[in-house]
């Protein structure tokens, strides 16, 4: 994996940490389920308007890479298949020799 992914990777799990981190607070303190529920929404939220930015870069890369991911394993796969023809065109030409030789 490249430094630039094993650098996202760790900014995800940290935000990741970060979040389960004050979900675990809010959801321990001493206060009824409504202002709880109230709490952990506006924690969400800030943090999802926070790191927006972050989230988008980090899915159009991800997304980056698994059309570049993509386009390699189309690559592999074609050529495998043109070579699985070629061996079939060869093996066809060689029993049309024989049948001709034979005759």
């Amino acid at each position: 994996m490249s430094k630039e992914g094993s650098s996202i990777s760790f900014g995800v799990g940290l935000l990741m940490g970060v979040v389960g981190g004050v979900i675990a607070a809010v959801l321990y303190a001493p206060k009824s389920g409504e202002e709880t529920r109230k709490d952990v929404e506006n924690v969400i939220t800030d943090l999802a308007q926070k790191y927006t930015p972050e989230i988008k870069e980090a899915k159009r890369q991800a997304l980056t890479s698994i059309d570049v991911m993509r386009y390699k394993l189309e690559q592999q796969y074609n050529k495998l298949n043109d070579s699985i023809k070629a061996k079939q065109l060869a093996k066809a030409k060689e029993k049309e020799a024989c049948d001709y030789e034979s005759n």
